[in-house]
């Protein structure tokens, strides 16, 4: 089983002894060349050999560290995962924190250029399944809400200042109802089940739209600038989620 040691300090710097900084350098070795692998030969195609090459090591020696294809992919999830939500958090927490939509649009905002900026791990991501690789929920769960986890986070919180428009919409099937109360326990959050409805259409809508642009599935000649159409897209899902 991989196991993702954290080693570094409040000022960036690694901490523990010789040997747990070493792992960790490695690890951080090894996730870069994954990287550079995963842009330039997609992920059905990596290769351990091909990273302990490019790391100046026997196959073996990183056998250590990332015992299989899945696990080095794993790594790679994590660390996406990771990434992304940090800068997400980066992008809300310099919004004034009353300005729910702001923060919103911060979000989608930080998501469509991480997306851009790192298309193959993007795609790593949220897109197709890598045939063969099934990612353990144990490990990529907690990452892989960061992101929804801060979505409903500014909904919740406008909902909560009373700066959120709450609509009655039609009643919920019994199935529906009992579905979006999990969720709103695992979330923590009390939004009204017309706005936790709304509020799970904007989450998949945002990354759908970031999905044509990134997947190529708007067609080559379509939009001559993406970026406006996103936009509004964006303006249009905060108000669909009753932002003002």
């Amino acid at each position: 089983m991989l196991i993702l040691l954290s080693t570094m300090g409040q000022d960036g710097l690694m901490v523990g002894t010789p040997r747990e900084r070493a792992r960790e350098q490695t690890l951080q070795d090894i996730t870069r060349i994954g990287r550079e692998h995963l842009a330039a030969v997609g992920a059905a195609a990596l290769s351990l050999r091909a990273v302990a090459r490019d790391l100046g090591v026997v196959s073996s020696a990183v056998y250590r560290y990332v015992a299989s294809r899945d696990e080095l992919l794993t790594l790679l999830v994590v660390d996406g995962y990771t990434e992304l939500g940090s800068e997400v958090d980066a992008a809300v927490n310099a919004v004034a924190a009353e300005d729910f939509r702001g923060q919103f649009v911060a979000l989608g905002r930080a998501v469509r250029s991480w997306a851009i900026r790192e298309p193959a791990r993007y795609g790593l991501l949220f897109g197709s399944p890598v045939p063969g690789y099934d990612a353990p929920g144990e490990q990529t769960t907690g990452p892989g809400t960061l992101v929804v986890t801060r979505l409903i986070g500014i909904i919740d919180a406008a909902h909560r200042a009373g700066a959120l428009r709450v609509r009655e919409g039609p009643d919920l099937s019994d199935t529906l109802a009992r579905d979006l109360e999990g969720v709103r326990k695992e979330l923590g959050t009390d939004l009204p089940p017309d706005a936790a409805v709304r509020a799970t259409l904007v989450w998949v809508s945002l990354f759908g739209s970031v999905n044509f642009e990134v997947f190529g599935q708007y067609g080559s000649d379509t939009f001559t600038d993406a970026s406006e159409i996103f936009e509004r897209h964006l303006a249009l899902l905060a108000d669909v989620a009753g932002l003002t």
